[in-house]
């Protein structure tokens, strides 16, 4: 026969009053469970996110090395000497098409090209389309 004791025991965890504490942990223990899973999964996230950034700027760094390497090359200075500087290479004529100035071919005066570069630029486009 079960002693005083053990029948308490057993009465406490038949009880409701076990059973409500019961309850409360297992929800206690089912939240912290799911804040947990929800903190994880944002940290996955923000891992996922930064290896794109990762990729992103890796390609970005291989395509200004590609630039770096066409800015130290010999063409791009030839380029930019003949764009913006205006030089030529030994023995080689230059000739703009469609433009104002032309080298070596027009014989234009100087006053006759700062003539025309002082036309309004609708009449600049009216004599490019027009005036051929």
């Amino acid at each position: 026969m079960p002693t005083k004791e053990q029948r308490q025991f057993k009465r406490f965890f038949l009880s409701r009053w076990f059973l409500l504490i019961a309850l409360g942990a297992a929800v206690f223990v089912a939240v912290a469970y799911g804040r947990a899973y929800y903190s994880d999964y944002q940290v996955r996230q923000e891992i996922t996110r930064l290896q794109d950034e990762v990729k992103k700027l890796e390609a970005k760094k291989l395509e200004t090395m590609e630039i770096l390497k066409y800015v130290q090359s010999g063409a791009f200075v030839e380029e930019k000497a003949r764009t913006e500087l205006n030089m030529q290479k030994p023995g080689e004529q230059i000739t703009v098409i469609g433009g104002i100035i032309a080298t070596d071919t027009s014989g234009q005066s100087e006053t006759d090209m700062v003539k025309s570069y002082n036309i309004s630029n609708p009449l600049k486009w009216w004599k490019f389309f027009w005036n051929n």
